[in-house]
């Protein structure tokens, strides 16, 4: 389990490192998705599962889109 746990942690390290060194911001917004994604399967392998259930909808779900609609209403507001 200890390396299932290490394999999770390391994608969430990479996938946060991504979303600072992406250029576009929607890449960004999915990388930090994915990170909140990980974060609920680590939730879940630790037996937490309440938590992982939150983390997963609220972290990678809803904050996701909330971002993701932000920037599509302030980039079509920019073109205009």
């Amino acid at each position: 389990m200890t390396l299932l746990y290490s394999v999770l942690i390391l994608i969430m390290l990479i996938s946060g490192i991504a979303a600072l060194v992406f250029d576009k911001l929607l890449n960004s917004i999915i990388a930090a998705g994915f990170v909140s994604l990980m974060a609920s399967a680590l939730f879940y392998f630790l037996k937490a599962p309440d938590v992982a259930m939150t983390e997963a909808a609220i972290g990678a779900g809803l904050t996701t889109a909330i971002f993701v609609i932000t920037l599509r209403k302030t980039e079509g507001s920019e073109s205009e």
